[in-house]
């Protein structure tokens, strides 16, 4: 699971390709604590255009990016979400926690 990386100063994009479910949840997570601990990013924008399937996993995923710009005192926004990634993010109310676009 590629987590490309791209931004200047503190305001950082994290796109993610391919599948975001329990074989690689942790890898991206991972990615992005790294992402945390280096950057400090005070507005983290996640871009999902690449992402093909994506099920409860993701939720987590997201979750987790979200508390961590939390502690840094960020924003998280979501960008280019595909139809199957908006309707698991949806049920789970992701939209009342952070900006989707």
């Amino acid at each position: 699971m590629p987590v490309t990386i791209t931004g200047a100063g503190r305001d950082v994009t994290a796109a993610l390709s391919g599948e975001v479910d329990h074989h690689h949840a942790r890898a991206i997570m991972d990615e992005l604590d790294r992402l945390a601990d280096t950057a400090l990013p005070r507005r983290l924008t996640l871009d999902l255009s690449g992402v093909s399937f994506m099920d409860s996993s993701g939720i987590a995923v997201l979750l987790r990016a979200y508390r961590r710009a939390q502690e840094l005192d960020g924003a998280v926004r979501v960008v280019h979400v595909p139809d199957q990634a908006w309707r698991v993010l949806r049920a789970a109310g992701l939209e009342r926690l952070m900006t989707f676009e």
